[in-house]
């Protein structure tokens, strides 16, 4: 058997959905790579109730942790937490779902 256990998507909050997007827009005009097809995606994320595919969640995470490294210098500091902030609690999402559920059956 070669299926595998992890989850293929996830549902977000609309708020992480919306700022995602936001800071995405920003991303992709500034030519981030990559930041087209999640940006497209968390656009569309309230048509599928906020669920979206992992791998995009969690290459929206890595354009925005890239638009912080390339934006620190010239933004507000308030701009900046926020940014990185939406970056790592979609990477948090990603990683809770790629860890295996725990039960009791082997305690």
């Amino acid at each position: 058997m070669t299926s595998s256990s992890f989850q293929r998507t996830l549902t977000l909050p609309a708020s992480i959905c919306e700022q995602a997007a936001q800071h995405l827009e920003q991303a992709a005009r500034r030519t981030v790579d990559g930041a087209g097809i999640p940006l497209k995606a968390f656009r569309a994320a309230a048509d599928s109730d906020y669920t979206l595919p992992v791998s995009v969640v969690e290459q929206a995470a890595g354009c925005l942790l890239v638009l912080a490294t390339e934006t620190a210098q010239t933004v507000r500091p308030s701009v900046l937490r926020t940014t990185i902030g939406i970056a790592l609690c979609l990477r948090d999402a990603v990683q809770a779902v790629h860890q295996p559920a725990l039960t009791t059956r082997f305690w």
